[in-house]
């Protein structure tokens, strides 16, 4: 059965396309902002006559040409339609109320990682908030969770909200950005008219996608999110973010690494990962391999590395924890190296007074623990577990599929 996404189910349902008829509608997308045909959803939407009047673009920007994080995006004009595109990653990281004067209803059709991290979902709730402020109303064109409907890690610690981190949620959330903005709306309180229009056909558990559909194209959702060993390993590897070794960045297969560094002997942490928590290391095959930097960390040095396959016969997708793993190597890695300078000490997302570990993990535990060198792999079952439990009877309301 062929997979719908809202945008497609959205194009196909003139009563839903008669609701936009009068109206000024604004949209939200990036590159993977495409129709089952591969149109982009802009050039889509116009085609089918709504009157888009702005398009706005998150972290990456519209177009997607942003390598790196915290490289922002000026707003432009689209010079095919003559609207102004306004950059939710330049001046502003929320909707300013010129921006939300440009249209009555804003349509979201970004592809998420199903992490809560990708800035994307950040984006989503600052929108919510824009829209109750200026009486505009938000429709979400609902998209597959790639990583699909599994949850895992801790909740992020109250106090510790950034731009990668919107509320007390866990690493890998298991919802759609529909699901999302209902427990956002929940959650924070927010009075806004909402809609998700929901895909038809996807089953988030259903073999072998295991949340993306076999008969859709890939299409990055940003420029390092190549593929959908990517998104399933990305709870995890995004956190190497935070950390002095390489994530991969500067090579074809960013962030499906456990690390990369010239210093690190890989195979001795593979054997030390064996050793401390075996059963984090299921579902998926862990390689061994080298790779030099084109640029970012460790830029033309030869780097040791463990590459991860989530993905073909390898993969087992209850099995795998992709945060539970990464927590692993940097634990091995600690464990063998005890004095390596593993903390990469930086803004990270324009964070000054923490380090960069912690705001990606909502607080300062996973390194904590990576760091007592009397810690074991029960100290942090133990607070994961609960969190995940506490997170998924939260949002089990929410669930559309």
């Amino acid at each position: 059965m062929t997979v719908l996404f809202g945008i497609d189910r959205l194009l196909g349902d003139q009563s839903l396309l008669d609701e936009l008829k009068g109206r000024r509608v604004a949209l939200v997308a990036h590159p993977a902002s495409v129709t089952t045909d591969l149109a982009h959803s802009l050039d889509a939407l116009i085609a089918a006559g709504v009157n888009v009047t702005s398009a706005f673009g998150p972290q990456h920007g519209l177009k997607g040409d942003k390598q790196d994080n915290m490289v922002e995006t000026e707003d432009e004009t689209d010079p095919a339609y003559g609207i102004p595109i306004f950059s939710l990653y330049g001046e502003v990281r929320r909707p300013t109320g010129q921006m939300m004067s440009s249209a009555d209803v804003f349509l979201f059709d970004l592809q998420d990682l199903g992490c809560r991290i990708y800035t994307f979902v950040t984006t989503l709730l600052y929108l919510l908030e824009a829209a109750e402020q200026h009486g505009k109303e938000v429709w979400v064109l609902d998209r597959p969770n790639p990583a699909g409907r599994p949850i895992e890690g801790t909740l992020l610690e109250l106090g510790h909200e950034s731009f990668v981190g919107a509320g007390p949620m866990p690493m890998r959330h298991g919802l759609t950005m529909g699901e999302m903005g209902h427990w956002f709306i929940k959650h924070c309180g927010i009075d806004v008219p909402y809609r998700v229009v929901g895909m038809s056909g996807w089953k988030p558990d259903a073999a072998p996608g295991y949340g993306w559909p076999e008969d859709r194209v890939w299409i990055n959702p940003s420029p390092n999110a190549a593929n959908v060993n990517m998104a399933r390993a990305y709870a995890g590897t995004v956190m190497i973010e935070g950390a002095n070794v390489s994530e991969g960045r500067g090579t074809t297969r960013p962030l499906e690494v456990l690390f990369g560094a010239p210093d690190i002997d890989a195979a001795a942490v593979l054997a030390e990962m064996h050793r401390f928590a075996p059963q984090w290391m299921a579902g998926c095959a862990i390689r061994e391999c080298h790779f030099e930097p084109t640029f970012h960390k460790h830029q033309g040095q030869l780097c040791n590395a463990l590459m991860i396959h989530a993905e073909g016969p390898f993969y087992d997708h209850a099995a795998f924890k992709p945060w539970r793993l990464q927590a692993l190597a940097f634990k091995a890695i600690r464990n063998l190296y005890p004095d390596y300078d593993l903390w990469r000490d930086f803004p990270y997302e324009y964070e000054l007074e923490r380090l960069a570990i912690d705001v990606i993990n909502g607080g300062p535990a996973l390194r904590q623990w990576v760091d007592d060198a009397a810690s074991c792999a029960v100290d942090l079952e133990v607070i994961a577990s609960a969190d995940e439990a506490v997170w998924r009877k939260s949002v089990a309301e929410h669930l559309l599929y």
